[in-house]
């Protein structure tokens, strides 16, 4: 079996998860990833800035950069849960599947499933399901691979094992997986059988770490076993060799770009 190239990127939530008092742009996010020594990125629609409806010069300023476009990943305030806002939120993933198929092998990310009004759960978990399997069909008529990203934030309805197993039921096969190994860790799940359980849907792997309390931490400092996930990820079948690494600690909050920069020194240790 011939061993997947493994390649490094940078998820930008590090800097949005700072809200008002990140003040810059996608310029200098761009800036400080590349100088961090990344290879690709993940942006979302919040930090696209200037380049929302200009992918060319978005193209053009990463190539000077010398990244790739590995994701462009994003949310909503619906949740992806909320059946009066499926056809709007339908014409955000038709949007973004048309900025990512200008550039080759980039996926279209969708955030977590999160609960934001009354009613059973099986009805959010329905309306999620049907909103990520036509995105999905939006992505494979575009020809970009449209892939779900679950989270541990506040009201997430994919947190544990069986809300995995749940929404993966109910999907397509054509629907991926951005398995995050902090969400993961922090939703109490055993990360090998997760892994290996769904492993035909991973396309590419969020990298980071909490302590043994579930709290963010700097990659390394946790308890996250990174070469064990790096196992996992290349034996998955559709696994496109990217390794994203996003950092929450308080000490990323604190310094961004510093943190970013660790984390990648961290992996090169590894032999990455």
């Amino acid at each position: 079996m011939t061993m997947t190239k493994l390649q490094i990127a940078c998820q930008t939530f590090t800097w949005e998860m700072l809200g008002p008092r990140f003040t810059g742009g996608p310029d200098d996010l761009i800036r400080a990833i590349a100088d961090g020594g990344y290879a690709g990125i993940e942006i979302t629609d919040t930090m696209i800035g200037h380049y929302a409806t200009d992918p060319a010069a978005f193209g053009r300023a990463l190539d000077a950069a010398g990244l790739r476009l590995v994701a462009f990943a994003f949310g909503s305030d619906s949740g992806f849960a909320r059946p009066d806002h499926i056809a709007a939120d339908l014409e955000a993933a038709k949007r973004w599947v048309g900025y990512a198929a200008h550039f080759p092998g980039a996926l279209v990310s969708m955030g977590s499933a999160t609960v934001v009004t009354d009613g059973p759960r099986d009805a959010h978990f329905a309306v999620a399901a049907e909103v990520y399997n036509r995105a999905a069909e939006i992505g494979q008529a575009a020809g970009v691979q449209v892939a779900v990203h679950p989270s541990s934030h506040h009201n997430t309805l994919l947190f544990d094992r069986a809300d995995y197993d749940r929404i993966f039921a109910l999907l397509d096969p054509g629907v991926g997986w951005v398995p995050d190994t902090g969400h993961i860790l922090r939703g109490g799940q055993d990360m090998g059988d997760t892994l290996a359980s769904h492993a035909a849907r991973i396309r590419y792997v969020h990298l980071k770490d909490v302590d043994a309390q579930g709290q963010w931490a700097m990659l390394g400092d946790g308890v996250c076993d990174t070469p064990a996930v790096i196992a996992a990820a290349t034996a998955a079948p559709q696994f496109n060799g990217w390794l994203v690494l996003e950092e929450e600690s308080a000490t990323a909050a604190a310094d961004p770009a510093a943190a970013v920069k660790t984390n990648r020194a961290t992996l090169r240790r590894l032999g990455l």
